[in-house]
């Protein structure tokens, strides 16, 4: 017999408009005249040049992109106000964000990964598992890092369809059937 799930926690993170995704990262310098080596993280990786202006992680700084050719992990790039080797090198680690209404609608089955940060994750039976934290990926495919109350470390939940049947953004919640095991 299934149990019904509780409500939806009001104090979840939300997508909210103005919110950002993080679509690249400044590996580093590139050459003497400000240009950056540019990993980008989008499906299509030279579609990171279409989502600008490209916001820093705290906001406070934005960069209009054109990007150059493609380079070893990534492609040369040029951002708006680095003009030399010393300012560019100063960026490397910077993640870079785009507006999240800037980003393509997904299909049905594909999602951002900062749409899953701050769900909650429900067994099939209705029991409460945790809330996602992260979404990491280490080669292989997607994996959902869950903390749950009272427990120590993290837990995680491959994202793949057997062990997460569902997932609902429109009640913020995830539907798991975790391999046996994983959980105890």
């Amino acid at each position: 017999m299934s149990h019904p799930l509780p409500p939806t926690d009001p104090q979840s993170p939300r997508p909210e408009k103005g919110a950002r995704v993080c679509v690249g990262a400044v590996a580093g310098a590139y050459g003497v005249k400000g240009q950056v080596r540019l990993k980008s993280f989008c499906a299509e990786p030279r579609a990171i040049a279409e989502y600008g202006p490209l916001w820093s992680e705290d906001g406070s700084r934005s960069f209009d992109l054109t990007l150059g050719p493609a380079v070893a992990q990534g492609f040369a790039a040029r951002l708006s106000g680095i003009a030399s080797r010393e300012q560019a090198d100063a960026l490397r680690g910077l993640r870079l964000f785009a507006e999240r209404d800037r980003l393509p609608e997904l299909p049905d089955d594909e999602f951002y990964h900062s749409d899953l940060i701050g769900l909650q994750v429900f067994d099939t039976g209705g029991v409460a598992l945790g809330r996602v934290k992260a979404v990491l990926n280490h080669g292989a495919s997607d994996l959902l890092e869950l903390v749950q109350p009272g427990r120590k470390g993290a837990v995680l939940l491959p994202f793949t369809r057997a062990a997460v049947p569902t997932v609902d953004l429109a009640t913020r919640r995830i539907i798991a059937d975790p391999p046996e095991g994983l959980l105890e």
